[in-house]
This record gives C-alpha cells, sequence and structure tokens, in this order.
C-alpha cells in the first residue's frame, strides 16, 4: 500500500508541466484540495492528491490499483471524475451519493472559489465560474455535515465562511 508521500510524488509526476487556470502548476491545486482533507485520514488526502489524475492526465483506475493505490481511493477518485457526457450538474448529484467523494468534492470547489484564484482570471470567465461553483456548493453542502465542510474550508478557503454560517442559520 502506498503512503501519502509516494501518492503525492506520483501525483506530481502525473501533472508534470500542466497549469491551472490562472497558469500556477496543476499540482498545487491538487495539494490544496488534500490539505483540506488531512483531518479525515490518509485515504482522503490520497483521493485528494488523485482526483483530476484520472481526467487530466493518461493514468486510468486500472493503473491507479496497479501502482498500489488502495481501491477505496480509487473508487472515490472515479466518482468525482468528469465522464464524457454527463453534465457537471448530474456529476454532482452522483457525487453526493458517496461521502468520501463528496467531501474531496467540496474541498475541491472550495479551492476553486478562493478569491485569490478568481481575481486572477477575465471577469465574464470569474463570474461563470463563481455561478457554477455556488450552485454546486448548494448540492454538495445540503449533503454533508455542517461541520465536515468548517474544517474543510477553514483550511482551503476560509473566505467561505461566512457563506457557510449564512446557510446554518436559514
Amino acid at each position: 500500500m502506498k503512503t501519502v508521500n509516494e501518492v503525492d510524488h506520483l501525483a506530481d509526476c502525473a501533472h508534470a508541466g500542466q497549469v491551472d487556470k490562472i497558469g500556477v502548476p496543476y499540482i498545487e491545486h491538487v495539494r490544496a484540495v488534500a490539505a483540506g482533507l488531512a483531518p479525515f485520514g490518509d485515504e482522503l488526502v490520497m483521493a485528494g492528491l488523485l482526483h483530476d489524475i484520472i481526467e487530466d492526465t493518461d493514468w486510468t483506475a486500472e493503473q491507479l490499483r496497479g501502482a498500489g493505490i488502495p481501491a477505496r481511493v480509487v473508487s472515490v477518485v472515479e466518482e468525482v471524475t468528469n465522464q464524457r457526457g454527463v453534465p457537471y450538474e448530474e456529476k454532482i448529484r452522483r457525487i453526493i451519493g458517496d461521502r468520501n467523494a463528496t467531501l474531496v468534492k467540496i474541498s475541491d470547489n472550495a479551492h476553486n472559489s478562493h478569491p485569490d484564484r478568481a481575481a486572477q482570471l477575465p471577469e465574464e470567465k470569474r463570474a461563470r465560474l463563481a455561478a457554477k461553483y455556488r450552485t454546486a456548493r448548494d448540492v454538495l453542502w445540503a449533503a454533508a455535515d455542517a461541520g465536515d465542510i468548517e474544517v474543510i474550508v477553514t483550511i482551503v478557503n476560509p473566505s467561505l465562511l461566512a457563506e457557510l454560517q449564512e446557510r446554518s442559520a436559514g
């Protein structure tokens, strides 16, 4: 079985040369998502590190299993991976059927929604993505424990805490 450090190295190699929407090395995104999942254990940290590997690299679920990634981790990665022809909203509804996949997607959403990242996007794209991520949070957050959400957003994107408190009060 792989350690978190070994999975981090695998993710670093798999995403080598890739950059995110704002030109930052992609590994920084997956590491930020994984950091938000640290309080939930090593398997979720691994899933965070690998959450985009099937979608954005040549790696397959079978290869991950063959490389010694725990089956439960690969299963979560498969749950959060986009599937051709499946609309984003449907993907989010599918994800909430699995607690661990939901937590990974909440961390991913929190990092993608971070104001420092959004501020570097063109206004039209920033507005479109903000609406997409807000709509996803409506579904994801309704399916998760408020305490778990708070733990994740405190680490990944504290600017979402006010939104979480408003939803909890409402």
